[in-house]
């Protein structure tokens, strides 16, 4: 894998170097390929399964609460009647005698009508003041004949103190759901008791695969399971939460998934074993590390017969450069014995980089002589513009003998004046343009007066963008000579600068009129159609119209090349104005 050249030194063969190089590169991308498959797959797999447990529990809960919910209702139906409240403040009769049976049959009557021909309860019981049993729907021999347990339970309950019912479970481990009979008054006449149906409660328990689901109530007594406990048989010790809902992984390396219920105060526990729960995400797991290990194998062998294959060429490559000859192509033989491939092709390239080096600055310097030619003939045609303008608007002022404001005037085309002529092929920082910018702003202002407003942003990042002269001043021209037209004052220019990542954006904008329909598109297709940045400007027009903005945009596509973005729009507010944006990279390799 090593092989020695010149005095003496080890150095590795081209071939080995591709390989680990592509060997390495190809670790770095399983490796993220690792990460993103633990990420995004196996995390939000397992994530998912640990979600479906906790719904697991809480559809249980919430089928619990529904049937609750059921023997709430049809407790209020039962109280809707109003003759339960005069049977049962009628007296206390034995249920022997003739009246006790009477009412009896009444209450049953009362019971049916509500309960209708469909039930899914054992039995209801009417239970007097003082817990003893007055009537039963259908009157099984091992319901509870006395209340009083409950009764002097009730007190520690919530949903009794706050609405009069709870759920209880009887000494006999029947599960009750038990109501104050009170009338709109608060004033209780007696107990309504509805023996739930222990089928339904197992049923609500089972239907959920794989797992073990225990309902419980708040003193951790078994309400249901499935399966069934058999005989011997204790309910798990679950770990003590004050969460609502949750999931854990208990001692037995199990998933527990609970939900408490505020309306019964049961909890439900979903017990499933970790290899169920985490079956998807270890075949995901396991998959992902054959196929990679398969990958890398065949890799391995790929990329150790492709770079063996690829210096081939390259050898071929060397002996064809080591035959040319810039200045008569004479074929050069080779005497060299270097045996390391790199070695060999770098030398050969390198005699060949020498003999073109030369033809290479000839061209580049008169490249950049030209680009400069061109930027200075294009920067030409905008300074006599805007001399001719300022000039005639001196003379106004000094018609109207205004010598202050002729005298200031001239101090400001004076430094305009300086600015514009002073190495015009070079460029300028974002600060002087907008310095020159504010002089031409200063001369129009005397013309206009209080008519015109404008604003100028200044920031001393600007002093590290570099831009032609003259490119900001003849957009402003633009606004003073076309937009404000047919526009009430104040008239008023924009111009806002902004940095960031890298980029400057210049934007300037007007409240006038803005440009006729099509204007814009012309205008943007004879930038578009620019050769090379320069346009042939049509019949010598130098204007700041049209032709004006073509040509300030191409001196800058000039100096930026590519890395331009020009735009003109209307504003979207009543119409009013137009907004020219110019975008650009902040680098400084301008040629």
């Amino acid at each position: 894998m090593y092989r020695k050249f010149g005095r003496g030194r080890v150095q590795a063969s081209l071939q080995t170097k591709f390989f680990l190089t592509f060997m390495l590169l190809l670790l770095i991308v399983l490796g993220c390929f690792l990460v993103y498959v633990n990420i995004m797959v196996i995390h939000p797999l397992k994530d998912k399964t640990e979600n479906e447990m906790k719904m697991a529990a809480a559809k249980v809960s919430d089928q619990l609460n529904l049937y609750i919910n059921n023997q709430n209702q049809l407790s209020q139906r039962i109280l809707s009647n109003k003759d339960i409240f005069t049977l049962l403040s009628a007296g206390d009769y034995s249920k022997l005698t003739l009246e006790g049976l009477t009412r009896s049959r009444r209450l049953r009557d009362i019971m049916f009508q509500a309960l209708g021909p469909s039930r899914n309860i054992e039995d209801m019981i009417i239970y007097n003041l003082k817990g003893a049993e007055v009537a039963s729907y259908i009157g099984y021999a091992g319901n509870p004949t006395s209340l009083v347990p409950f009764l002097e339970e009730s007190g520690k309950l919530t949903t009794w103190s706050a609405s009069g019912y709870a759920v209880y479970r009887q000494p006999t481990n029947v599960i009750s759901f038990v109501r104050a009979i009170m009338n709109q008054n608060g004033q209780v006449f007696g107990y309504l008791a509805i023996q739930l149906d222990q089928e339904y409660l197992k049923r609500s328990a089972a239907g959920i695969a794989n797992s073990k689901v225990y309902i419980v109530d708040m003193e951790n007594q078994l309400i249901s399971s499935s399966p069934v406990l058999q005989q011997g048989e204790e309910v798990p010790d679950f770990a003590a939460s004050t969460s609502v809902t949750g999931i854990y992984l208990d001692s037995n390396q199990n998933y527990v998934a609970y939900n408490r219920s505020a309306e019964t105060g049961w909890t439900t526990y979903v017990v499933t074993s970790k290899s169920f729960v985490l079956g998807p995400v270890n075949s995901v797991k396991y998959i992902s590390i054959l196929l990679i290990t398969a990958l890398i194998l065949f890799s391995f062998i790929f990329i150790y017969f492709s770079t063996k294959n690829l210096l081939l060429p390259i050898r071929k490559l060397r002996s064809q450069i080591l035959r040319i000859n810039y200045s008569n192509m004479n074929v050069k033989a080779d005497t060299r014995t270097h045996n390391n491939e790199l070695i060999q092709l770098n030398g050969a390239f390198q005699e060949l980089l020498e003999r073109l080096q030369e033809s290479i600055e000839r061209e580049k310097f008169a490249l950049h002589e030209e680009v400069k030619s061109r930027n200075s003939a294009l920067q030409a045609q905008i300074a006599p513009h805007f001399i001719h303008n300022v000039l005639y608007l001196i003379s106004i002022a000094a018609q109207e003998g205004k010598n202050v404001v002729v005298t200031e005037m001239c101090k400001h085309l004076s430094d305009s004046l300086r600015y514009i002529v002073s190495s015009p092929y070079q460029h300028v920082t974002l600060t002087e343009e907008l310095k020159h910018t504010q002089h031409y702003l200063s001369l129009i202002q005397h013309n206009f007066e209080d008519d015109l407003e404008w604003e100028i942003d200044e920031d001393e990042l600007f002093d590290l963008i570099e831009l032609p002269r003259l490119v900001i001043q003849p957009f402003v021209e633009n606004c003073i000579e076309h937009a404000f037209k047919n526009t009430d004052p104040p008239w008023k220019i924009q111009v806002r600068v902004k940095v960031y990542n890298g980029l400057w954006a210049i934007e300037i904008r007007d409240n006038g009129d803005g440009f006729e329909p099509g204007k814009i598109k012309g205008i943007l297709d004879n930038i578009h159609g620019s050769d090379s940045g320069v346009y042939e400007l049509q019949n010598n027009t130098s204007g700041i119209g049209n032709m004006g903005i073509v040509n300030t945009v191409n001196r800058l596509k000039l100096m930026y090349k590519n890395r331009l973005f020009f735009n003109i729009y209307h504003h979207s507010e009543e119409g009013k104005g137009a907004t020219v944006q110019i975008i650009a990279s902040m680098s400084k390799d301008f040629y």
